[in-house]
């Protein structure tokens, strides 16, 4: 039974890699209509063969402020993880090797981090520093480089007192060269994993900041800007916030699958 549901699950997840997969081969080639072309004519249209999936409000090709906002939510996601993933390492690293006073101090910050919920902690800074791209890719990484910061902190603890890095010492080699050279290859692995499902959280924390207009501004399409301009049509034009909804969703669930099969792979034990 449980090799069934570890074959059954391998496929799922194995599908879920193809779709993201076509999802950016799609993102990269295919052409798009101006996704900020307004015809007034043609607004709230249902979903035919002129614009596959409708029109919004204005009368703007769905599809194509479909895809316009999977580059704009997938790029500030990925460039949110990118960041969060640099700051988090090297603190969680600093702390889980050098211990004493700064591993006190590091953790100790993380901590009062924590103690945050995160959508108002990106709310607070946002309100402070405004709307922006560049606000918001802070935003999203200063809302998860403590995750980062506590696995990588727990692995460098643990790896600190093997004969490798007892031997780098014997050799000379200082403290930052063991950090770098020894210490962070080994930790390569559960950091990608923890990259991968941060991914998803801050697609859903990106769509939830536009959505209450403090992410992604107008006209620039977003998908949690397009269910906020979409909420009222809801009864009389369904299309305009079920696509950017069914986005969402498919999105965090195909990499959230991809990440926990990323974790049994680096990490087989149940």
């Amino acid at each position: 039974m449980n090799t069934y549901l570890m074959r059954a699950s391998g496929r799922v997840v194995g599908k879920s890699a193809l779709l993201l997969l076509a999802v950016v081969v799609l993102l990269t080639l295919a052409p798009l209509s101006p996704p900020d072309h307004v015809v007034l004519a043609e607004r709230l249209q249902a979903p035919g063969a002129t614009h596959w999936l409708g029109t919004d409000p204005l009368g703007r090709d769905l599809l194509s402020r479909l895809l316009a906002g999977a580059r704009i939510t997938l790029g500030l996601a990925l460039s949110a993880v990118a960041l969060a993933g640099l700051v988090g390492t090297l603190v969680g690293l600093l702390a889980g090797y050098a211990g004493g006073i700064w591993d006190a101090l590091l953790m100790r910050l993380v901590d009062m981090q924590l103690a945050l919920p995160t959508l108002l902690l990106a709310l607070l800074v946002i309100a402070v520093l405004g709307p922006g791209v560049g606000n918001l890719v802070c935003v999203l990484a200063l809302t998860g480089w403590t995750r980062y910061a506590r696995i990588v902190r727990g692995q460098a603890l643990m790896l600190r007192d093997r004969e490798f890095i007892l031997s780098a010492h014997a050799i000379g080699a200082g403290a930052w060269r063991i950090m770098l050279r020894h210490l962070l290859p080994n930790l390569l692995a559960p950091v990608l994993v923890i990259a991968t499902l941060e991914l998803a959280r801050l697609i859903v924390v990106e769509s939830a900041l536009s959505y209450l207009g403090l992410g992604v501004q107008p006209p620039t399409a977003s998908w949690g800007r397009m269910l906020a301009e979409g909420q009222v049509y809801l009864a009389s034009a369904w299309w305009v916030v079920t696509f950017p909804g069914l986005a969402i969703v498919l999105s965090v669930l195909c990499i959230n699958l991809a990440g926990d099969r990323l974790r049994h792979r680096f990490d087989p034990r149940p």
